[in-house]
């Protein structure tokens, strides 16, 4: 497509046999996926460095999870303000993102867990 203020941007559209390859896999049951993340790698073998450097990456991450809530809070309040009058495909957007704003909040109450655990002053009788 042509722009005139902008970068010209390419438009992808699906096609019928890529519709049907959708929806049959949709038809199947999706897996579990499994948790790849650096951050627990790193507390898993937080014992190996002061406590310090965990909890700072915690913190760093905790802010990182709240900017991120923030984000989907706006987008639900912008696109979803009324849920219950929403039509069938802005109900499974909606449900998408619902499950990010769950995922962010667990984010965030572990990582409040996680540092609250891990104060220096908690660790001193475990030396």
């Amino acid at each position: 497509m042509l722009q005139e203020t902008r970068p010209n941007k390419k438009l992808y559209v699906v096609t019928e046999q890529g519709k049907a390859f959708l929806k049959d896999w949709m038809a199947q049951p999706s897996a579990i996926s499994s948790v790849k993340d650096d951050l627990l790698v790193k507390i898993f073998g937080g014992y190996l460095v002061p406590v310090e450097v965990v909890v700072e990456d915690l913190l760093a991450h905790r802010q990182q999870h709240q900017a991120r809530l923030d984000e989907y809070q706006s987008i639900e309040q912008q696109f979803f303000p009324e849920r219950e009058r929403l039509p069938p495909v802005a109900r499974f957007q909606y449900l998408t993102l619902r499950n990010g704003i769950r995922y962010e909040r667990s984010w965030l109450a572990w990582c409040e867990e996680a540092i609250a655990y891990l104060q220096p002053s908690k660790l001193q009788n475990s030396n």
